[in-house]
C-alpha cells in the first residue's frame, strides 16, 4: 500500500484544512453492481474520452443525457445505452434523482444528471481485486466438485473457459477491497475532480473550481461515516463548505484545495484500515473491523453486519435448510457465499444481494428492489422478485425470476435457464411494494448478453475474444414449471396478505399448469 500522502499545507498555515474524524469509506454499491462488460466503455483515457461528453451537455439546460444522445455521443447500441441508464439508476446516491423514481417506459427520455454520468463512466476502468484462495482448500473440495456435466465438453471450450472452469474463486476481505477501492480513487482523483470542475475566466493557478453542488456528486463514489445513505453528508464534512447558510449557494472552491483535502482523508482511512486489518491477523480483540463478517461461518449461522452499511452474511451453508425473515436482518444488502447442497430461504424487502460461489442449491430472495448479482454458481436454483438481476459465470443453473428490468448475462456462462417467477409468501406484496417493484411487469425472458469477457476482473485474457458475447439462457419448457412451495413456518405471526404468485404466468406456462392440475384430479378421481 503507497504510503500515506502528506498533507500540503502546514498546520501554521491559515489555509490549512483539517481532516475530518469520520473514516472516508468508497461506497460499495458502484463497484460492485455498477460495472459493464461493454468494451466501448472502457477508455484508455477516460478524461480524453469525457471533456466532449462534458463540453457538449455542461450548459444549464442540458444538464441531464437521455439514452439516444449517449448511444450516439458514445456509439453504442440504444439497448446499451438504456442498459448504462438503468445500471447507473440502480447505484445512485441520491434517491430523489428523477432517474432512480423514473417509470420503466421514461428512462430513455429523463436520463441521467451529467455529472452522474461522467462518474459512472469513468470508473468503468476500475479493476477489481483478484479473488482470494479459501482458508480451507480441502473442504472446499469435498462441497464444489472438480467434476460436472460439462467436463466430457471441455475439449470444445477456449482456453479463457478451460481456465475458468477449474477454478475456486473466493471473495476478497471486505477490509482488502475498500483499501483497493480507496486506492483506486486516489490515484484517479485529480482526473475526477477536472472533470466535475468549472473553469473560470480570466484566472490562472485557480482557473478550476468546484461547486458544492458540483462537490455533492462525488457522494457516487464516496461517503463519510458508517450509515450508509443515511450518513453524513458530503459537503458537512468539509470545512471549506459546512455550514454554509442554506439561504446563499457556497461560494466554489479551487480543485486544488478539494484535491489536497480528499488525498489527506483517503491516506488517513487508508491507514485506519491497515491498522485495524493488522489488529485483526495480530489476534488483538480491538481489530474488530470491516472484514469481521468474511470469516468462515458455521452451517447454521449468519452474520449481522457491524454497521448499515454493511451487509449481512450467510456463509458457508452445507447440507442444510435455512431462513432469514425481515426481522432477522440488520442491513438492506445480504451476500449469500459458498453455501452448497442446501436451501436457503432469505424472505425480506432488501435493496442490494449477491450470490457467489454457491452449487447444488436452492436459494430463494425475497424482494430486491435495486440489483441481485449472482456469480459463480453451479447447479443452483435461484428464485427471484428484483427490480433487475446480472449473472455471471454460472453453469447449470435455473433462474425463476420476477424482474422488471430485461436480466443481463455476462462473462463465462454455459447451459443456463430461465423461468417465470414461481413462489411467494405471505408478506411477499408487501415486500415488492416496499422496495418499488412492479409484479405486473416482467422481463424474465428477454435476456441481454454482452461480453464473455470481463474488463474488471484484473485477469489477462487470450487475444480474440474480446468481442465474444456471454451464452445466453433457454427458456424452461412450460412442461417442467413447477410451483415452488414455501413452509409457512411463521403462520401465527405473519401479518401479510399474499395467498398466490404475484406476477402473472405466461399463457403457455398458465396453459401446462392448468393441465398438470386437470391430470391430477382426474387421477385422484380414478383411485376413489
Amino acid at each position: 500500500m503507497a504510503d500515506p500522502i502528506e498533507p500540503s499545507t502546514s498546520s501554521s498555515d491559515p489555509n490549512s484544512i483539517p481532516i475530518p474524524t469520520a473514516i472516508l469509506h468508497p461506497r460499495r454499491e458502484p463497484f460492485e453492481h455498477g460495472l459493464l462488460t461493454i468494451q466501448k466503455l472502457i477508455f484508455n483515457d477516460p478524461v480524453q474520452a469525457l471533456t466532449p461528453l462534458k463540453q457538449k451537455f455542461a450548459s444549464p439546460s442540458t444538464q441531464r443525457v437521455d439514452s439516444a444522445a449517449l448511444a450516439e455521443l458514445l456509439q453504442i447500441s440504444f439497448d446499451h445505452s438504456r442498459l448504462v441508464l438503468e445500471t447507473l439508476a440502480s447505484v445512485l446516491h441520491s434517491e430523489s434523482d428523477p432517474l432512480v423514481t423514473a417509470l420503466p417506459d421514461d428512462v430513455n427520455s429523463i436520463g441521467a444528471d451529467l455529472r452522474d454520468l461522467i462518474l459512472f463512466l469513468y470508473f468503468q476502468s476500475y479493476k477489481r481485486l483478484l479473488p482470494r484462495s479459501h482458508k480451507d482448500s480441502a473442504a472446499v473440495a469435498d462441497v464444489w466438485p472438480s467434476m460436472s456435466a460439462f467436463d466430457g465438453y471441455l475439449s470444445a471450450l477456449s482456453p479463457l473457459q478451460l481456465v475458468r472452469s477449474n477454478s475456486r474463486r473466493f471473495m476478497p476481505s471486505q477490509a482488502d477491497e475498500e483499501a483497493h477501492q480507496l486506492s483506486y480513487l486516489q490515484k484517479h482523483l485529480a482526473n475526477i475532480l477536472s472533470l466535475l470542475s468549472e473553469h473560470v475566466e480570466g484566472e490562472s493557478e485557480e482557473s478550476l473550481v468546484l461547486t458544492m453542488e458540483g462537490f455533492e456528486h462525488l457522494g457516487f463514489l464516496i461517503q463519510f461515516g458508517d450509515k450508509g445513505s443515511e450518513g453524513v453528508p458530503l459537503s458537512q464534512a468539509a470545512p471549506f463548505f459546512a455550514n454554509s447558510d442554506p439561504d446563499m449557494p457556497a461560494a466554489p472552491v479551487p480543485v486544488s484545495q478539494v484535491h489536497d483535502w480528499l488525498l489527506q482523508t483517503i491516506a488517513s482511512s487508508l491507514e485506519s484500515i491497515t491498522e485495524k486489518v493488522s489488529a485483526k491477523e495480530n489476534g488483538s480483540p480491538s481489530g474488530s473491523d470491516q472484514d469481521v463478517a468474511m470469516a468462515d461461518a458455521s452451517p447454521s449461522s449468519a452474520k449481522a453486519s457491524p454497521s448499515a452499511r454493511s451487509p449481512c452474511f450467510v456463509e458457508g451453508v452445507s447440507k442444510s435448510s435455512y431462513v432469514k425473515q425481515a426481522s432477522d436482518l440488520k442491513s438492506s444488502s445480504i451476500k449469500v457465499i459458498n453455501c452448497h447442497d442446501s436451501t436457503i430461504y432469505i424472505l425480506a424487502p432488501l435493496r442490494y444481494a449477491i450470490i457467489y460461489g454457491c452449487s447444488d442449491a436452492t436459494i430463494v430472495l425475497g424482494a430486491v428492489g435495486k440489483a441481485v448479482r449472482v456469480e459463480h454458481c453451479e447447479r443452483v436454483h435461484v428464485i427471484i422478485a428484483a427490480k433487475r438481476v446480472c449473472i455471471a459465470n454460472c453453469r447449470e443453473c435455473v433462474f425463476f425470476l420476477g424482474v422488471n428490468q430485461r436480466p443481463l448475462f455476462v462473462g463465462d456462462n454455459h447451459k443456463l435457464q430461465v423461468a417465470p417467477y414461481n413462489t411467494y409468501y405471505s408478506e411477499l406484496e408487501e415486500h415488492l411494494t416496499e422496495v418499488g417493484i412492479v409484479s405486473t411487469i416482467n422481463r424474465w425472458d428477454e435476456a441481454l448478453s454482452i461480453s464473455v469477457i470481463d474488463p474488471h476482473d484484473s485477469l489477462s485474457h487470450p487475444a480474440g475474444v474480446s468481442d465474444a458475447q456471454s451464452e445466453s439462457a433457454t427458456c424452461l419448457d412450460p412442461d417442467q414449471l413447477t410451483n415452488f412451495l414455501i413452509p409457512n413456518w411463521f403462520e401465527n405471526e405473519s401479518t401479510g396478505s399474499t395467498k398466490d404468485n404475484p406476477f402473472p404466468l405466461p399463457d403457455a406456462y398458465m396453459t401446462s399448469q392448468q393441465r398438470n392440475v386437470n391430470a391430477l384430479s382426474l387421477n385422484e378421481d380414478d383411485k376413489l
